[in-house]
């Protein structure tokens, strides 16, 4: 079967500018050439600016042909850019009507890095309002459907992220991760997403100071992820919180031999879908197939604590920002936005109550990664929820059981309480809807290394291949 340049790895697309067999022209030209065949069936992409792409891509050849100046690290590769992150000079309507016009005079530290580094922003992504859904669908760029089968939901926020990467029509993609926003659509789109630990990715103030809050990469395979990680990584002087030194993952060492894992299934007492479970124990076997020590373990969890410790962040750091574009814009927003808006509103602030919990999930999960250098766990309940529901006055179904979206589905939130911990959402398998499921692989604090090591070995015993999308 012939290799379209589309399908291609951003590692090998990079290997093959640099011995010029192919050109970040005829590279750019497929992903375009793409976007136009899956774009109005998946709708992922909110903006293009392929003819200003094209010629950043006519730039980045002359580099690579011995221009006066050399090839950067990741010279020529096309990059989605998630719609709530600032681009100068580009709309950033953060998925909201209300913001329908807004042009950034700023650009994000990710952006940033990525665009000094060489990469070309052909496209923005899109996201579900004000990012606060677990799914992604908006009154200004309608429903993002999942390339794997249309009928299904791509997760949310970084959902148009996700779903191009799947569908081809981006190399690599900028997300954002506040309570699952990059491993919630990585689960759901059969894609790499990492949630880098608090500080290690420079963020835009003031949610920078929010540790709930991360910017990380997505990307079709873990070494794609690696390189992309190592080009946002290190301190910024806009960001108080940013860690120096720069961290540098290396390449895997290939081995994960005696490495000490420990799965939960359940992460506390979630209910999971009879295919999560049985994909995420497969995973299970996967590891231990490659060497390592894999366990089952108990955390005493409950969905109800994680739920309130959540709620409780959210209502402090929302409240005054949604009240006031609920109170002039009301009749711009999504059902879910203000249904999420009265939400938060009605939360009496209890921050010391909400901090004591989360020390509480902590102090678990600190106990379990002292003895494992890994955890492995579902990062979705179930596979993926229906495209374009709201969930504001109906359930989603576990097993027949009804669950809601924000507190039974998504298994992402206890690792942005437990903030430190890295974490990468990883392939696992398929669902009867022929939807992909998710594997988070989560570190001790700042232990970055392993999770990369970790996941690198899995997809080399487990490799992915993209959907074909033959119903697009």
């Amino acid at each position: 079967m012939t290799t379209e340049l589309w399908q291609l790895s951003a590692a090998n697309a990079l290997a093959m500018m640099r011995a010029k067999t192919i050109s970040p022209v005829e590279l750019l030209t497929s992903i375009i050439t793409r976007a136009e065949e899956t774009e109005p069936a998946v709708n992922a992409l909110t903006f293009t600016f392929f003819d200003q792409a094209m010629d950043a891509a006519r730039e980045s050849e002359q580099r690579y042909m011995g221009g006066s100046e050399p090839p950067r690290p990741m010279e020529g590769i096309p990059l989605g850019i998630k719609e709530e992150m600032p681009v100068a000079g580009q709309p950033c309507t953060s998925g909201s009507l209300v913001y329908k016009d807004e042009i950034a005079t700023n650009t994000s530290p990710l952006a940033a890095r990525m665009l000094d580094a060489g990469a070309i922003i052909h496209a923005r992504t899109a996201c579900p309002e004000f990012s606060c859904a677990e799914f992604t669908h908006s009154r200004l760029f309608g429903i993002t459907r999942n390339p794997w089968n249309l009928a299904f939901d791509v997760g949310g926020s970084s959902g148009g992220a996700a779903a191009s990467l799947a569908a081809g029509s981006t190399m690599l993609a900028g997300g954002s991760d506040i309570g699952g926003s990059i491993r919630i659509p990585a689960s759901c789109c059969g894609v790499a997403g990492y949630k880098p630990p608090y500080g290690r990715v420079p963020q835009d103030p003031p949610f920078n100071l929010d540790h709930y809050c991360h910017e990380g990469p997505l990307a079709r395979t873990v070494e794609d992820a690696r390189l992309f990680q190592n080009v946002i990584a290190g301190p910024d002087p806009d960001d108080v919180a940013s860690l120096r030194p720069k961290l540098e993952i290396p390449p895997p060492s290939g081995s994960i031999d005696g490495l000490k894992v420990a799965l939960s299934v359940t992460l506390g007492d979630y209910l999971v879908d009879d295919d999560v479970a049985a994909n995420t124990l497969a995973a299970a076997d996967a590891f231990r197939e490659a060497g390592a020590i894999v366990e089952e373990v108990e955390l005493p969890w409950t969905r109800e604590e994680i739920s309130i410790a959540c709620r409780t962040h959210f209502s402090l750091l929302f409240a005054a920002w949604v009240k006031e574009i609920y109170d002039e814009h009301r009749d711009l927003l999504t059902p879910y936005a203000i249904a999420f808006a009265n939400e938060m509103l009605s939360i009496p602030a209890s921050p010391l109550a909400g901090m004591e919990i989360e020390g509480r999930l902590y102090s678990a999960v600190g106990r379990v990664l002292e003895e494992y250098q890994i955890l492995l766990c579902p990062a979705m309940a179930l596979p993926a929820l229906e495209a374009g529901k709201d969930y504001t006055d109906e359930d989603a179904f576990i097993n027949g059981v009804p669950s809601r979206p924000d507190r039974d589905v998504v298994m992402t939130p206890p690792f942005n309480i437990c903030s430190r911990c890295p974490v990468m959402s990883v392939p696992s398998g398929l669902s009867r809807d022929g939807v992909p499921t998710g594997l988070q692989i989560v570190g001790r604090t700042y232990d970055d290394l392993s999770v990369f090591e970790a996941a690198a070995a899995f997809e080399r015993i487990r490799p992915w291949e993209m959907p074909a999308v033959a119903s697009i």
